[in-house]
């Protein structure tokens, strides 16, 4: 009996070894971590740039996207890339703290088109005017170039990304195939 405890120990050890990357493949997972962080920290600051003009990061977003034109909530949900019904509640707290009103469709008998009141169009003038100042201050702090060859960086990484041949799940067909 106590010789299989070892031989099961030691199988269970194996399995709990994590695979190993290539080189290449930890670059890319290390870009992942910066990239979440800066999320994170993008989240923060873009919260903390709405709050003076009384929103949330999730509310300028909305207003930013029918600033333009009005649009329904599941145009919105698509060009933001969410799910209709949490795009449906902001724009419910919209209306209902005066930002935003619902007026009807031409296109559309029952789905209203979202469009910002003055109130709104207000309240998204002011965070765009703290933006551009924060995003000035951090552009001069970091330099021009450098943030292109990032930006080259990135879209390079968005268009590997968006190729199917890249995705998690054809990696997963062409196994079973």
């Amino acid at each position: 009996m106590t010789m299989s405890v070892p031989k099961r120990q030691h199988a269970v050890n194996a399995e709990a070894q994590a695979p190993s990357r290539t080189p290449a493949g930890d670059a890319f997972t290390a870009l992942i971590s910066q990239v979440v962080q800066l999320i994170r920290l993008f989240t923060v600051a873009g919260e903390a740039l709405a709050k003076p003009a009384g929103q949330t990061l999730a509310r300028w977003l909305v207003l930013e996207t029918i600033d333009p034109a009005p649009a329904t909530v599941a145009q919105i949900a698509r060009t933001m890339h969410l799910a209709r019904q949490s795009v449906q509640r902001l724009a419910d707290v919209l209306v209902r703290d005066g930002f935003a009103v619902f007026e009807d469709n031409p296109a559309h008998r029952r789905a209203k088109l979202l469009r910002p009141t003055p109130r709104g169009r207000a309240a998204l003038r002011a965070i765009q005017a703290a933006q551009v100042a924060w995003s000035d201050r951090l552009g001069a702090e970091l330099g021009m170039a450098e943030l292109q060859q990032a930006s080259a960086a990135l879209e390079r990484v968005l268009q590997a990304l968006r190729d199917p041949a890249f995705s998690p799940e054809s990696r997963q067909r062409r196994g079973r195939a």
